[in-house]
């Protein structure tokens, strides 16, 4: 009994913190500045196609779970945010002691463009992802991939980032 009383207390103060001191989550934000209902397109690299598909999947899966938005088609949306990958790049971080390479950073760039209410803002976001591989092994198709998916969303994360921070000031 005593013990459902203590945590019954603990619950009470941790809800009392947390809206007494103002918290407003950073999707709320970021809601404040994107709109409810969000349109994404992806400008395919004719270098790099491939990895179009890893970025419209991250950056939709952002719009649901972090902006707790809708994705709708570009006619009925608040917001339209087109995506442009720059190429991604792999260098190696990591020797054995024979000098081979067993680990490496995938880079990934990108370019943002939101358009709301007319109005058109441009946004850099970067990411980054360490990944190892055996000693004198060359890097998959499918490692390359993973890290690529893993770099996007890294940037995703900065670019909601850069957002929730926007609609932070404009809503004081």
């Amino acid at each position: 009994m005593k013990r459902l009383f203590y945590k019954f207390i603990l619950l009470f103060l941790v809800v009392v913190t947390i809206t007494a001191c103002g918290y407003k989550p950073s999707a709320k934000f970021a809601r404040a500045s994107m709109g409810e209902k969000i349109s994404t397109s992806v400008v395919i690299s004719a270098v790099d196609p491939e990895n179009t598909v890893i970025i419209k999947d991250a950056v939709d899966r952002a719009i649901i779970e972090v902006f707790q938005a809708s994705l709708v088609a570009k006619s009925e949306s608040d917001t339209h945010l087109i995506l442009k990958m720059g190429n991604p790049s792999y260098s190696p971080i990591v020797y054995d002691e024979n000098g081979f390479v067993i680990g490496y950073r995938m880079s990934v760039s990108l370019n943002i463009t939101s358009v709301h209410n007319g109005e058109s803002k441009n946004y850099s976001a970067r990411g980054n992802h360490d990944f190892s591989v055996a000693p004198n092994a060359i890097v998959t198709d499918q490692e390359r991939f993973e890290a690529i998916g893993f770099s996007t969303q890294r940037a995703i994360k900065s670019f909601i980032a850069q957002v929730s921070a926007e609609g932070a000031r404009t809503n004081k």
